[in-house]
Protein backbone atom coordinates (compact mmCIF):
# COMPACT_ATOMS: atom_id res chain seq x y z
CA UNK A 1 0.00 0.00 0.00
CA UNK A 2 1.29 3.45 -0.87
CA UNK A 3 2.49 5.51 2.08
CA UNK A 4 0.30 8.23 3.49
CA UNK A 5 0.79 11.76 4.68
CA UNK A 6 -1.09 13.69 7.33
CA UNK A 7 -0.89 17.46 7.61
CA UNK A 8 -2.27 20.04 10.02
CA UNK A 9 -3.47 23.62 9.74
CA UNK A 10 -4.30 25.56 12.91
CA UNK A 11 -7.28 27.80 12.24
CA UNK A 12 -9.86 30.09 13.80
CA UNK A 13 -10.33 31.99 17.02
CA UNK A 14 -9.52 29.08 19.35
CA UNK A 15 -6.68 27.47 17.37
CA UNK A 16 -8.49 24.41 16.05
CA UNK A 17 -6.53 21.65 14.35
CA UNK A 18 -7.68 20.99 10.80
CA UNK A 19 -6.09 17.80 9.50
CA UNK A 20 -5.80 16.46 5.98
CA UNK A 21 -4.72 12.96 5.07
CA UNK A 22 -3.85 11.51 1.67
CA UNK A 23 -1.88 8.78 -0.05
CA UNK A 24 1.19 10.00 -1.89
CA UNK A 25 0.36 8.24 -5.14
CA UNK A 26 -3.23 9.54 -5.29
CA UNK A 27 -2.89 12.96 -3.67
CA UNK A 28 -6.62 12.91 -2.90
CA UNK A 29 -7.35 14.16 0.59
CA UNK A 30 -9.90 13.92 3.36
CA UNK A 31 -10.06 17.19 5.30
CA UNK A 32 -11.11 16.96 8.95
CA UNK A 33 -12.77 19.82 10.83
CA UNK A 34 -12.17 22.87 8.64
CA UNK A 35 -12.84 25.32 11.45
CA UNK A 36 -12.39 28.52 9.43
CA UNK A 37 -10.89 29.97 6.26
CA UNK A 38 -12.12 27.40 3.78
CA UNK A 39 -10.47 29.37 0.98
CA UNK A 40 -7.09 29.17 2.70
CA UNK A 41 -7.37 25.41 3.16
CA UNK A 42 -8.33 24.97 -0.48
CA UNK A 43 -5.50 27.19 -1.76
CA UNK A 44 -2.82 25.49 0.33
CA UNK A 45 -3.80 21.98 -0.73
CA UNK A 46 -4.33 22.94 -4.35
CA UNK A 47 -0.92 24.62 -4.34
CA UNK A 48 0.56 21.28 -3.30
CA UNK A 49 -1.32 19.40 -6.03
CA UNK A 50 -3.70 17.80 -3.53
CA UNK A 51 -7.34 17.35 -4.49
CA UNK A 52 -9.92 17.53 -1.69
CA UNK A 53 -12.38 14.66 -2.02
CA UNK A 54 -14.24 14.81 1.30
CA UNK A 55 -14.79 16.86 4.44
CA UNK A 56 -15.23 14.87 7.65
CA UNK A 57 -16.45 16.39 10.91
CA UNK A 58 -15.73 15.04 14.37
CA UNK A 59 -18.53 17.19 15.82
CA UNK A 60 -20.48 20.34 15.10
CA UNK A 61 -19.11 23.08 17.35
CA UNK A 62 -18.52 26.40 15.59
CA UNK A 63 -14.74 26.21 15.82
CA UNK A 64 -14.72 22.98 13.82
CA UNK A 65 -17.19 23.87 11.05
CA UNK A 66 -16.90 27.53 10.02
CA UNK A 67 -14.80 26.77 6.95
CA UNK A 68 -17.02 23.93 5.72
CA UNK A 69 -19.42 25.63 3.31
CA UNK A 70 -16.73 27.66 1.55
CA UNK A 71 -14.41 24.66 1.27
CA UNK A 72 -17.22 22.40 0.06
CA UNK A 73 -18.13 24.86 -2.70
CA UNK A 74 -14.53 25.28 -3.85
CA UNK A 75 -13.72 21.56 -3.73
CA UNK A 76 -17.15 20.29 -4.86
CA UNK A 77 -17.05 17.48 -2.32
CA UNK A 78 -19.30 15.82 0.26
CA UNK A 79 -19.46 16.44 4.01
CA UNK A 80 -19.51 13.53 6.50
CA UNK A 81 -20.73 13.63 10.12
CA UNK A 82 -22.25 11.33 12.71
CA UNK A 83 -26.01 10.84 12.47
CA UNK A 84 -26.71 12.11 15.99
CA UNK A 85 -24.95 15.43 15.31
CA UNK A 86 -27.51 16.60 12.75
CA UNK A 87 -29.48 18.76 15.20
CA UNK A 88 -26.36 20.49 16.51
CA UNK A 89 -25.02 21.23 13.03
CA UNK A 90 -28.30 22.81 12.03
CA UNK A 91 -28.77 24.95 15.16
CA UNK A 92 -26.61 28.04 15.81
CA UNK A 93 -27.42 28.00 19.52
CA UNK A 94 -26.48 24.35 20.00
CA UNK A 95 -23.24 24.65 18.01
CA UNK A 96 -22.43 27.88 19.92
CA UNK A 97 -21.77 29.96 16.81
CA UNK A 98 -24.36 32.49 17.94
CA UNK A 99 -22.30 33.06 21.08
CA UNK A 100 -19.34 34.33 19.04
CA UNK A 101 -21.39 36.57 16.79
CA UNK A 102 -21.16 34.43 13.66
CA UNK A 103 -24.32 32.32 13.54
CA UNK A 104 -23.47 29.38 11.31
CA UNK A 105 -25.33 26.23 10.37
CA UNK A 106 -24.94 23.45 7.84
CA UNK A 107 -26.15 20.00 6.88
CA UNK A 108 -23.90 17.05 6.14
CA UNK A 109 -24.34 15.07 2.94
CA UNK A 110 -23.60 11.71 4.53
CA UNK A 111 -24.50 10.83 8.12
CA UNK A 112 -22.54 7.90 9.51
CA UNK A 113 -23.55 5.23 12.00
CA UNK A 114 -21.53 3.90 14.93
CA UNK A 115 -18.77 1.48 13.86
CA UNK A 116 -19.61 2.03 10.19
CA UNK A 117 -16.62 1.32 7.95
CA UNK A 118 -16.28 3.28 4.75
CA UNK A 119 -13.66 3.83 2.07
CA UNK A 120 -12.33 7.25 1.04
CA UNK A 121 -9.22 8.31 -0.87
CA UNK A 122 -7.67 4.85 -0.64
CA UNK A 123 -8.27 4.55 3.12
CA UNK A 124 -10.57 2.26 5.09
CA UNK A 125 -12.02 4.35 7.89
CA UNK A 126 -14.17 3.39 10.87
CA UNK A 127 -16.57 5.80 12.55
CA UNK A 128 -16.50 5.44 16.34
CA UNK A 129 -19.31 7.24 18.16
CA UNK A 130 -17.78 8.93 21.21
CA UNK A 131 -20.53 10.98 22.87
CA UNK A 132 -19.70 13.32 25.71
CA UNK A 133 -18.22 16.50 24.29
CA UNK A 134 -21.39 16.59 22.22
CA UNK A 135 -24.05 13.92 21.81
CA UNK A 136 -22.92 13.18 18.25
CA UNK A 137 -19.15 13.44 18.66
CA UNK A 138 -17.27 10.91 16.57
CA UNK A 139 -13.68 9.75 16.11
CA UNK A 140 -12.27 8.47 12.82
CA UNK A 141 -10.13 5.36 13.17
CA UNK A 142 -7.63 4.35 10.49
CA UNK A 143 -6.73 0.86 11.68
CA UNK A 144 -4.22 0.03 8.96
CA UNK A 145 -2.39 3.32 9.44
CA UNK A 146 -2.62 3.21 13.23
CA UNK A 147 -4.12 6.64 13.71
CA UNK A 148 -7.19 8.24 15.24
CA UNK A 149 -8.71 11.66 14.54
CA UNK A 150 -10.19 12.30 17.97
CA UNK A 151 -11.76 15.74 17.68
CA UNK A 152 -12.46 17.19 21.13
CA UNK A 153 -13.05 13.85 22.81
CA UNK A 154 -9.44 13.09 23.77
CA UNK A 155 -6.52 15.50 24.05
CA UNK A 156 -2.92 15.09 25.15
CA UNK A 157 -3.29 14.54 28.93
CA UNK A 158 -6.81 15.96 28.87
CA UNK A 159 -10.35 15.51 27.53
CA UNK A 160 -12.96 17.75 25.99
CA UNK A 161 -15.23 20.05 27.96
CA UNK A 162 -18.74 18.85 28.67
CA UNK A 163 -20.54 22.01 29.79
CA UNK A 164 -21.86 23.01 26.34
CA UNK A 165 -25.19 21.90 24.81
CA UNK A 166 -25.61 18.09 24.58
CA UNK A 167 -22.39 17.50 26.57
CA UNK A 168 -22.08 14.85 29.29
CA UNK A 169 -19.05 14.14 31.46
CA UNK A 170 -20.26 10.64 32.26
CA UNK A 171 -20.69 9.84 28.58
CA UNK A 172 -17.31 11.34 27.69
CA UNK A 173 -15.38 9.30 30.23
CA UNK A 174 -17.19 6.17 29.09
CA UNK A 175 -16.27 6.96 25.48
CA UNK A 176 -12.61 7.38 26.32
CA UNK A 177 -12.16 4.53 28.78
CA UNK A 178 -14.32 1.90 27.10
CA UNK A 179 -14.00 2.77 23.42
CA UNK A 180 -10.77 4.63 22.72
CA UNK A 181 -8.63 2.92 25.34
CA UNK A 182 -9.65 -0.42 23.79
CA UNK A 183 -7.57 0.48 20.73
CA UNK A 184 -3.94 -0.57 20.33
CA UNK A 185 -1.63 1.46 22.56
CA UNK A 186 0.54 2.42 19.58
CA UNK A 187 -2.31 4.23 17.82
CA UNK A 188 -1.40 7.88 17.25
CA UNK A 189 -4.09 10.32 18.33
CA UNK A 190 -4.63 13.58 16.47
CA UNK A 191 -6.85 15.83 18.62
CA UNK A 192 -8.91 18.89 17.78
CA UNK A 193 -6.62 21.18 19.78
CA UNK A 194 -3.01 20.87 20.90
CA UNK A 195 -0.39 18.28 20.07
CA UNK A 196 -0.69 14.66 19.02
CA UNK A 197 -0.37 11.81 21.49
CA UNK A 198 -0.88 8.03 21.63
CA UNK A 199 -3.46 5.77 23.19
CA UNK A 200 -0.76 4.19 25.35
CA UNK A 201 0.43 7.54 26.68
CA UNK A 202 -3.10 8.60 27.57
CA UNK A 203 -3.90 5.32 29.31
CA UNK A 204 -0.86 5.87 31.49
CA UNK A 205 -0.83 9.61 32.09
CA UNK A 206 -4.24 11.14 31.38
CA UNK A 207 -5.46 12.35 34.80
CA UNK A 208 -9.12 12.39 33.72
CA UNK A 209 -9.27 8.77 32.69
CA UNK A 210 -7.19 6.84 35.22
Amino acid sequence: MDSFKIGRLVLGMVSTNCYFIYRENKREAIVFDPGDQGDKIYSILKGNNITIKAIALTHGHFDHIMGVKELKTLANCKVYAFEEEKDLLENAHLNCSDQVGRSYTLSADIYLKNLEVFNLCGFQVQAIHTPGHTRGSMCYYFKEEGLLISGDTLFQASVGRTDLPTGSQKALLHSVRDKLFALDENVKVYPGHGDETTIGYEKKYNPYCS
